[in-house]
C-alpha cells in the first residue's frame, strides 16, 4: 500500500477463528490472564473446583498458547507441537508442558470450534456486506496522522482481530496485533477515534 519507493503499511484485519476458540477456552476454563481484555459477549463463566497450584499451571499454559496463538511467528513453541483431538487443525499444542491445558480444553472441543466458527461466519458476512469500507477507516487514519506530523507516515505492519467482547474498545493482544470490539469496528466515528492512537504508536 504505497508506491516504490514509499513507506509501506500493511494492515491485516481479522476475525480469527484460532483467537476466537483460544478465548472461549479462556472462558470456559475460567482463565484471568490477559487481566486487561474483556470477555466475550454470551458465553457465560464456568465454576472451577481446581487448587490454586492447579489453576496457576493451567493459566500458564494458557498464556503460552495464546500468544502462538496470536502471534506465531513471534512465538515459536521450543518442542514439536500436536493438533489437539476435536479441535479440528484449529488448536497445536507443545508435546510437552502443555497436558493440564490439553486435559482441560477436550470436553469443550464441539462447543468451541462451533462458536468459532460461527462468530467468524458473522464477522465475514458483515466484512463483505461493507466491502472497501476496512481499507478506507485505516487510509483515512494514516492520512489524518501524516497531516498532524508533516511528513509520510513509517512503514509498519498491524493485525487487528474484530472481536465479540463485552466491553467497547481497543486492546494490544501482541506486539504487532490489536483487538477491538466488533461493535466499535462497526462505528466509523469511534473507530476512527479509537485506531488514531494506534496508527501513532506505529507510524
Amino acid at each position: 500500500m504505497g508506491s516504490a519507493g514509499a513507506p509501506e503499511w500493511v494492515i491485516r484485519e481479522d476475525a480469527s477463528q484460532p483467537v476466537l476458540l483460544a478465548l472461549y477456552l479462556r472462558q470456559v476454563l475460567g482463565i484471568r490472564s490477559p487481566d486487561e481484555l474483556p470477555q466475550l459477549r454470551g458465553i457465560p463463566s464456568r465454576p472451577q473446583n481446581r487448587d490454586d497450584d492447579a489453576h496457576a499451571r493451567l493459566e500458564r499454559q494458557w498464556r503460552e498458547y495464546w500468544a502462538m496463538t496470536v502471534e506465531p511467528q513471534a512465538h515459536p513453541s521450543p518442542v514439536p507441537l500436536d493438533l489437539v483431538e476435536g479441535f479440528d487443525t484449529l488448536v497445536a499444542l507443545p508435546l510437552e508442558g502443555s497436558d493440564d491445558l490439553r486435559q482441560a480444553m477436550a470436553p469443550h472441543a464441539a462447543e468451541a470450534v462451533a462458536y468459532s466458527q460461527s462468530a467468524k461466519e458473522r464477522y465475514r458476512k458483515e466484512a463483505a456486506a461493507k466491502p472497501g469500507v476496512s481499507y478506507r477507516a485505516y487510509a483515512s487514519a494514516i492520512a489524518e496522522h501524516e497531516r498532524q506530523v508533516g511528513r509520510r507516515a513509517h512503514s509498519f505492519e498491524l493485525n487487528v482481530q474484530v472481536l465479540p467482547l463485552a466491553q467497547r474498545g481497543v486492546w494490544w493482544i501482541g506486539s504487532l496485533t490489536i483487538a477491538v470490539t466488533d461493535g466499535l469496528r462497526g462505528d466509523v466515528a469511534a473507530f476512527d477515534a479509537a485506531i488514531h492512537p494506534i496508527i501513532a504508536e506505529l507510524a
